[in-house]
């Protein structure tokens, strides 16, 4: 079994349609320059259809301790995840403080971006790889693109780890088994724009994977 976690989710809608997919994760994104953006109040009125199904992330970039202890406060995910610049160190730090299991996210564009992993085993909980965002990009992630995702089939880490970048439906099924992923991330994939969610495309990427 692949586990799916849809990401970039923002209304009770679109939750239900990922606990009806079958996924095991909600992602939300607390990002301002992001689309998918929404506060951490506002997610956990979104998370409430599927609290008891489904479990939500807080996707962060680089966020500074008021912003988590308002996640903690008003939305208290089981997960949080750091898309960041966050160092071990300040990983460290963020899963003390929140007290949640941690996904750091790391970019991918090389075999030895992979190295980049190391230092988070025994901090991180799984760790995300996705594409390298464009030169310039204004966020880290959700940009559709794609990477050789057979760079790691011979990977060797002790934590879990999520693929994602640029999959969706007609790839998927293809890019776990180059990978040899358990478990994948999904945004852009399961989109007609960027931030509005498709039921449609979220039902056809979990048959791909489950196929």
């Amino acid at each position: 079994m692949t586990d799916i976690k849809f990401c970039g989710l923002r209304t009770q809608g679109d939750v239900l349609d990922a606990a009806r997919s079958g996924a095991r994760w909600a992602g939300f994104v607390h990002f301002a320059p992001s689309p998918r953006h929404i506060a951490p109040d506002a997610a956990a009125s979104a998370f409430l259809p599927a609290k008891n199904i489904l479990e939500a992330v807080s996707v962060t970039v680089d966020a500074g301790n008021a912003l988590l202890d308002e996640i903690m406060t008003v939305f208290a995910p089981a997960w949080i995840q750091l898309h960041g610049q966050e160092t071990p160190a300040r990983a460290a730090e963020i899963r003390d403080r929140t007290g949640r299991k941690i996904i750091k996210a790391l970019p991918v564009a090389s075999a030895a971006d992979l190295e980049a992993a190391k230092p988070y085993e025994g901090i991180a909980d799984m760790i995300l790889f996705d594409a390298r965002p464009p030169k310039g990009a204004s966020r880290p992630g959700g940009w559709g693109a794609a990477y050789d995702y057979a760079l790691l089939k011979s990977l060797n880490i002790t934590p879990p780890w999520l693929l994602s970048g640029g999959l969706d439906a007609a790839n998927v099924r293809a890019a776990v088994a180059a990978s040899g992923a358990r478990a994948v991330d999904v945004s852009s994939g399961i989109e007609t724009a960027p931030g509005e969610k498709s039921a449609e495309k979220m039902n056809a990427f979990a048959k791909a994977v489950r196929e």
